[in-house]
């Protein structure tokens, strides 16, 4: 009988650790608009800029630093199998990133968390 109860709690917490999940990711929407911020290290971890190589062969300027102050706004949202979510991010004023690239991918939760973006 014990087993049974252990069993029950047990799966009760897990649907609630879910629907919790679920509550804390649903705060971000289409349309928010965030600042770049500085990154921890010279290189930003979160937010998935181009290799400075890829930028050069295109005809753009790799200068990391430019872009702290850039403000963004999502575009797109993914959710991935591991929860997390995975947004597209555009300039607000229609620019290029790096006068090359329209768009850039960034994982949410852990760049807001880091500093890397920031909420406006």
């Amino acid at each position: 009988m014990i087993k049974y109860v252990f069993a029950l709690m047990f799966s009760v917490s897990m649907m609630n650790a879910q629907v919790a999940q679920e509550q804390e990711t649903a705060t971000v929407k289409i349309g928010d608009t965030f600042e770049i911020g500085k990154p921890e290290t010279h290189q930003y971890k979160h937010i998935n800029f181009p290799k400075a190589n890829f930028i050069i062969k295109r005809g753009g300027l790799a200068n990391y630093s430019k872009m702290e102050g850039e403000k963004v706004v999502i575009t797109e949202i993914k959710k991935k199998k591991n929860g997390s979510l995975k947004v597209k991010l555009a300039s607000v004023d229609g620019d290029r990133f790096f006068s090359t690239h329209k768009i850039v991918s960034a994982e949410i939760d852990d760049a807001l968390r880091s500093g890397e973006l920031e909420a406006i």
